[in-house]
Order: structure tokens, then sequence, then C-alpha cells
């Protein structure tokens, strides 16, 4: 049965817009998946490490057939393959982050894995994109929508849809 997933995307080193387009057909070659949904890019004002240049951050609505464990190895295969991310500074610049916001309506916690995103509601460079493309979807967890949870936000990160 095909679920809907919301992944988040951000680049902040080498060409970000092609970063992000680049990971969009990455995402787009997944066996059964196909996008169907792509928010506005933002540019961001970097959380938690804010010594590094400005993001670049989407949000994309993928239906699939994948497991939700499948697709964050794939998520994971993409980043290091594809953008040869390494994973030196939590938080620290990097040319793709693929993060797996949600599934479906589905809650997983898991050591490598949870679904919904654990701070997803907390970040605006998240929220906004994502009221974008999917304004009325709840999460599944706090019970509320996106639009909701936007606006509950005293975030003072800096998005601006380019």
């Amino acid at each position: 049965m095909e679920k809907d997933a919301y992944i988040g995307l951000g680049s902040n080193l080498g060409d970000r817009e092609l970063n992000l387009l680049r990971a969009v057909a990455e995402l787009g070659k997944l066996p059964d998946s196909r996008v169907t949904g792509l928010s506005p890019f933002y540019k961001t004002s970097p959380v938690g490490v804010t010594d590094q240049p400005d993001f670049i951050n989407a949000v994309l609505r993928l239906s699939t057939r994948l497991t939700p464990q499948t697709l964050f190895l794939r998520l994971q295969h993409i980043e290091s393959v594809t953008f040869r991310r390494t994973r030196t500074h939590l938080w620290g610049p990097r040319t793709m982050d693929l993060d797996l916001l949600l599934y479906g309506d589905q809650i997983l916690t898991a050591e490598e894995l949870s679904i919904p995103h654990p701070r997803m509601a907390e970040r605006r460079f998240v929220l906004e994109p994502l009221c974008k493309l999917a304004p009325q979807l709840r999460h599944p967890v706090l019970g509320r929508t996106m639009t909701e949870l936007l606006a509950a936000l005293p975030s003072t990160e800096q998005v601006a849809q380019i």
C-alpha cells in the first residue's frame, strides 16, 4: 500500500539550489516511489551551530511503497553517495541533508529513526515549506495541523521564500 512520506531537504554548501534539485531527481528514482509534491525553496538561517552559511530548504512529498526503514536507508545512501556527505559535526555544514519527517500517520521510535521527526514541530525551516505543501496535514502525535504548529512557533529563525 502506498503511503505519503514527507522529506525535508536542506543544503548550505556548494550550489545549494542545484543540490536540492539534484536531490529531488534522486528521490524520483527510488523504486516503488514517485514525487507528488514539492514546496517552494526557502533561504533559512542555520539552527544549532549558527557560524556557518545559510541553508536552502524545501519539503518534498513522496508516494511510496518502501517501508519507513528502507526509505530512511535510501535517504542516507543519497546523502553519502550522491552528495558525499560525511557526518563530522552535529548540525554542521552539509551539501545535503534529507530528513524523513512524516510517513503517513505512522508513529515509530527506534534508535536510528523516529517518525514523526522529533524536532519538526520546533523548526520554522521545516514548517514553512510543509505548510505550503500540506497546510491541513495533521501531526500524528500532537494532533495539530502544520498551519497550527507554525502559528504557535515562537522561533526567531530567519526563513524567506526564494
